[in-house]
Parts: C-alpha cells; sequence; structure tokens
C-alpha cells in the first residue's frame, strides 16, 4: 500500500491554513493532479466539522473521483481524511497543525490502495514525489495569500 508523509514549515496563521486546506472546492485552482472538487454536505458539531467531498485527481490518462469523509478536530488541531467511494480500497490521510514561532508546521501523512494493482504498484514508485508537489502547493498559496497578513 502506498504511502507517504512531508512536513513543511509556513509562514502564516495556523487558523490561516486551516482553513485553506478545508477550503476543498478551490485545490483545482492550485493543487498539482486536481482537476474537479465537489463539498456535498458540512456539518459541525461542538468539536468537529465534518465535510463530504468529491475530489477527481490523476494525470492523464488515468483520471478519478472519489468520495471522502473529511473530518477537522478543533481541538487536536487536525485533518483527518478517509474515503467513502471511488476508485480507492482504502485512503487515509491526516493534517496536523502546530504554531511555531510565526510560522505553522504542517505534517501531512498519506496511505491509500488503489483498486488496479497495476496502478499501485505505478503509485508506489512516484507517490512521494507526488506529494511534495501537492505540499509545495499548499505553500505557494499559503504564502501568496497570507504574505501580507
Amino acid at each position: 500500500m502506498p504511502k507517504a508523509s512531508v512536513k513543511r514549515l509556513i509562514k502564516c496563521e495556523k487558523d490561516d491554513l486551516i482553513k485553506l486546506v478545508l477550503d476543498i472546492e478551490k485545490y483545482p485552482e492550485f493543487v498539482p493532479f486536481c482537476y474537479d472538487a465537489k463539498i456535498h454536505d458540512t456539518e459541525e458539531e461542538e468539536n468537529i466539522i465534518k465535510i463530504i467531498a468529491d475530489l477527481t485527481i490523476g494525470k492523464a490518462p488515468f483520471k478519478a473521483s472519489y468520495k471522502s469523509d473529511v473530518r477537522y478536530n478543533k481541538s487536536e488541531d487536525s485533518i483527518f481524511v478517509t474515503n467513502i467511494e471511488g476508485p480507492l480500497n482504502h485512503l487515509e490521510n491526516r493534517w496536523f497543525f502546530k504554531t511555531i514561532n510565526e510560522s505553522t508546521e504542517i505534517s501531512f501523512d498519506i496511505n491509500f490502495e488503489i483498486e488496479n494493482k497495476f496502478l499501485n504498484i505505478v503509485m508506489e514508485k512516484s507517490f512521494q514525489y507526488g506529494l511534495n508537489k501537492i505540499a509545495d502547493s499548499f505553500q505557494e498559496r499559503a504564502n501568496n495569500l497570507f504574505k501580507d497578513k
């Protein structure tokens, strides 16, 4: 099962970075390999925000959509994502946010399994590279949005 992790220190406020990650419908504007995003439902409980969303991701000619359950835990400053349906047998990703001086450290861990075994093998070979590209895109977006704050 492909797994990867990345950590970044981004010069912006933790709450701004969390809002950026939760603004899923904007992903196609800046996240590589993301073609479409749609939020179906958002619920807010005492300490948790639950979002049901679709993402269409891939690299031509391989594109696929999947539905995810996204949960933001306010007290832990974490986001936990699991797949609900789509071409993934398994998806878990976790975002952790921690304030360090005037910056925010993000940790992003992901593991997944695609139904297509051949694609799983291909993804294992290149996934850390792809995750780094995605992390770069979030860092660049945060720098562009929050540099004057």
